[in-house]
């Protein structure tokens, strides 16, 4: 694994702008940064990254049939009991996923080491599954990688083969938050990716969508939603006012319920207390417990539903912080061993291993100049040589 540099194609942002990537420059910086790419061999991302990948999410899938047959585990997730049935039947009836971003640290020698799973509304997924491969076919064509050279990404076929096995009844529903281009991005991107695989599609702000008198939901034009993609998490959704009527909508989603147990920070520890000491996990537990105290070699302090690095606190073993701001920690927290970023150039840079429908499917890489990676973090793309 190399960080190699790079020169910029002249016209990437105009080309950005054209093909819709309207948020790779964020207040003035850099998002998406062609100066650098990495360079992997073929053994580092089959055995590395790919194989522990699907090791995981296999171990994901054995957490969550634990936790919808344990209500314990439920609670210790901060999951509001009124939902456990509706998780858990969405598990039993095998509802599927769609897809996920699991963050590891490596440097491309020992073990890929997992840092969380966002596998409720993982975003960087435009510029993994489609930006970073037009820069690489464009680095063929103008003689700046070898014309052998390839990149672990079959992310958008996945999506277009998860979308045509999906029945969404008449309409298959995106939603996100109003004004945030990151968001409306990643469910455009999205949402092409179900029209190509054959779906009527159409789009509805999360803020506008409704409840009709027996209890359906329905977007703008009062359409009944049968079926709906959420670019919103599943612990803010069951705080809404409207959140009673889950259970009784008759709504296909994406992502599933069971993804809730997922998308928590509180999977860290459940992994490791059912898989300890797999190469590819970190020690972890949830804030209290007696393990905590086992941990030499300094932290981290997780919130269970944390996002983007939000109230993140690092500490080293010499007792230095470093924290980061945000709204969450009421809901509890996790430790897990501190393993710091490798460093290239001076930058920490974390691997995305993206899942679809279960199975590894490519890969994004995140840089930042502090040790937790945020929002604002750069991406960078990738090529397998040699």
């Amino acid at each position: 694994m190399l960080r190699v540099a790079s020169a910029e194609r002249p016209d990437w942002r105009a080309q950005a702008t054209a093909l819709g990537f309207h948020f790779h420059t964020i207040a003035g910086d850099p998002y998406w940064d062609e100066r650098a790419h990495y360079r992997f061999t073929l053994r580092q991302i089959e055995q590395d990254i790919e194989a522990p990948t699907a090791a995981i999410e296999a171990m994901c899938m054995e957490v969550v049939d634990r936790a919808c047959r344990d209500e314990e585990l439920l609670r210790q997730l901060a999951i509001p009991p009124a939902y456990w049935d509706f998780i858990a039947q969405s598990w039993f009836q095998r509802q599927p996923p769609l897809y996920g971003r699991m963050d590891f640290a490596y440097d491309g020698q020992g073990p890929a080491k997992l840092y969380e799973y966002n596998a409720d509304t993982p975003t960087s997924l435009y510029e993994s599954a489609f930006f970073q491969w037009v820069w690489l076919e464009q680095a063929r064509v103008f003689g700046r990688m070898p014309p052998d050279a390839d990149q672990f990404n079959s992310i958008q076929e996945g999506l277009v083969a998860a979308f045509e096995a999906f029945d969404p009844g008449s309409y298959l529903h995106f939603s996100s938050v109003e004004g945030h281009a990151e968001d409306r991005g990643t469910v455009a991107y999205l949402e092409d990716c179900a029209r190509q695989a054959g779906l009527s599609t159409a789009y509805v702000p999360l803020e506008q969508i409704g409840v009709d008198a027996v209890g359906r939901f329905s977007d703008a034009q009062d359409y009944v939603i049968e079926a709906l993609f959420k670019l919103y998490p599943w612990e803010q959704v069951f705080e809404d006012a409207f959140a009673k009527h889950l259970p009784t909508a008759g709504v296909r989603w994406l992502e599933p319920p069971w993804k809730a147990i997922l998308s928590n920070k509180g999977l860290l520890p459940l992994l490791w207390r059912f898989f300890p000491g797999h190469p590819n996990l970190l020690p972890a537990w949830f804030d209290g417990d007696p393990g905590v105290s086992a941990l030499s070699g300094g932290y981290v302090r997780k919130p269970l539903f944390s996002r983007e690095g939000s109230n993140v606190e690092w500490v080293e073993a010499s007792g230095e912080r470093y924290t980061v701001e945000g709204p969450y920690g009421a809901e509890g927290y996790v430790v897990q061993a501190l393993h710091p970023l490798p460093r290239f150039a001076g930058n920490y840079t974390v691997i995305g291993s993206w899942v679809v429908r279960g199975e590894p499917m490519g890969i994004g890489i995140r840089e930042d100049a502090t040790p937790v990676t945020r929002d604002t973090s750069r991406f960078l793309p990738h090529a397998i040589v040699g």
